[in-house]
């Protein structure tokens, strides 16, 4: 493969003559984390050894004077010399992708020769925070899909996931002095399917829950590849769900589990019991996740009062007293003045952006109109269940942020229309792949990326097993006949 071939795009290539020949005598070392993965990765995918040695071929080393990371590729050897860990990790993905398409499946499928491009590379993120939200309350996924998740942001040089564990339609997170949320509150009985101006069903129950074990067997193999994870339990409204376990959470008649789409307008007591109960929930969550940042939602409340503002407050004080930080959506500070330390996820646009700023707020930039993955890609009446704006690849790529000091941009996979590991991938990629050049790259060009993407990265994708969409449209067997979205 050749420089060229890089996605996300690096800041500064300079080519120089010649290969360096990759075969059973390579070795490699520095770094433990990133030489470990390195020869994990990319042993098993050529067959090579790969042996661990105190002078290696392709050496991974640590200098804190390095502003990011920077390859030196000579016939003799490779140096990825890293600012930290992390970018060491970033080091050993681009030599990955500087290999053929192959390198990325899980076992060798041929023994042709393997070589590096020479020369030498420095690269560096735009944003420090780059995300992606995950909603695994809607529709469920496994934790072995979780952390094939991880693994496809980690190729694109992403560094946080936020798991969205808790909904009106479900909660994913064992709380063990809480039982009824696995036991009621994780399953419904059944879905929406589609948007349609009459709803229809499919009266399939649908559920599942995350031990305290997978979380952290989650959060473990998250952080082999750097990326945080933080966990969202969405409260005050978006909590049906919960208040279908426990009903003295809520104000009305006890609900089921919500099997709709929407917002719905069962939202929690602003009581003191219902604080000790989250507070419970707050504490479970922290022993969990080590992520320094908790969300706690605070979007689309219905009939929210100063009394819901005061609940939400009084959570991430909770939080912060226990030396983290906590993040809310955008709506959270029209209700109420948190915590000068609360990140805000800015998805209304950048007037809620920089109204966040303003009161001081750190914050991140989630467009809906850009960044919601769950939306259309296209007018094509063959689009699967066409909700949402029109979200083009093109679209994506060709962001630009809307408060130049904010903490970093996030993608959003809401999962009410994505019903399968298979429907994720369709709709997150390769969107994706434009939304980390986004994030990473601070010169973009549209011509350029689409010709990267198209040449080099899909078939790196192919390799990874990834479903996406293909950029001329859907496979038939992607498309969903006769389910109605409801366009914006």
């Amino acid at each position: 493969m050749s420089w060229d071939s890089l996605l996300p795009r690096p800041a500064e290539v300079s080519p120089s003559p010649g290969t360096l020949q990759l075969d059973a005598s390579t070795t490699v070392g520095g770094e433990p984390a990133a030489s470990r993965w390195f020869r994990r990765h990319v042993g098993a995918a050529t067959g090579l050894p790969l042996a661990e040695s105190d002078r290696p071929t392709i050496a991974f080393e640590l200098d804190a004077g390095v502003d990011g990371y920077r390859l030196e590729i000579s016939p003799s050897g490779a140096r990825a010399i890293a600012s930290n860990p992390e970018h060491a990790h970033h080091a050993a993905q681009t030599l990955r992708q500087l290999l053929p398409p192959d390198v990325f499946r899980s076992a060798p499928i041929a023994r042709g020769q393997l070589s590096l491009p020479c020369g030498t590379l420095s690269d560096r993120p735009s944003f420090g925070w780059r995300g992606c939200h995950l909603d695994v309350a809607r529709h469920f996924l496994p934790k072995r899909e979780v952390q094939r998740f991880v693994e496809l942001l980690a190729m694109h040089k992403l560094n946080v996931l936020h798991l969205h564990l808790t909904d009106d339609q479900g909660w994913r997170i064992e709380v063990p002095d809480l039982p009824e949320l696995t036991r009621v509150a994780s399953w419904r009985s059944r879905s929406m399917v589609g948007r349609g101006e009459q709803p229809e069903y499919d009266d399939r129950p649908h559920g599942g829950y995350y031990t305290t074990e997978d979380l952290r067997e989650i959060v473990a193999h998250a952080a082999e590849h750097h990326i945080a994870v933080v966990p969202e339990i969405d409260l005050p409204g978006h909590s049906q769900a919960a208040i279908a376990a426990y009903p003295e959470l809520g104000t009305g008649e006890p609900p089921r589990v919500w099997d709709s789409w929407g917002v719905s307008d069962n939202i929690l007591a602003p009581r003191r019991a219902t604080l000790d109960f989250y507070r419970t929930v707050l504490d479970h969550v922290m022993s969990v996740f080590p992520a320094p940042v908790i969300c706690l939602g605070g979007d689309e409340v219905p009939g929210a009062t100063p009394a819901h503002g005061s609940l939400l407050r009084r959570l991430a004080e909770h939080v912060h007293a226990r030396g983290r930080r906590t993040s809310a959506w955008d709506e959270a500070v029209d209700t109420t003045e948190l915590p000068r330390e609360t990140i805000v996820l800015a998805w209304r646009g950048s007037e809620a952006a920089h109204r966040a700023a303003e009161l001081g707020h750190d914050v991140l930039l989630c467009p809906e109109t850009h960044f919601y993955f769950d939306h259309r890609q296209s007018e094509h009446p063959d689009e699967p269940i066409p909700v949402g704006y029109l979200s083009t690849l093109s679209h994506v790529h060709g962001y630009r942020p809307a408060v130049r000091n904010a903490l970093g941009v996030q993608a959003q996979v809401w999962t009410e229309h994505l019903d399968s590991p298979r429907r994720v991938d369709y709709a997150a990629f390769p969107r994706l792949c434009a939304f980390a050049e986004v994030a990473w790259s601070a010169q973009r060009e549209l011509p350029e990326f689409a010709g990267r993407l198209t040449e080099h990265h899909l078939p790196r994708l192919d390799a990874c097993g990834v479903e996406y969409r293909p950029l001329d449209g859907p496979h038939p067997w992607q498309t969903r006949p006769g389910v109605p979205g409801q366009p914006r």
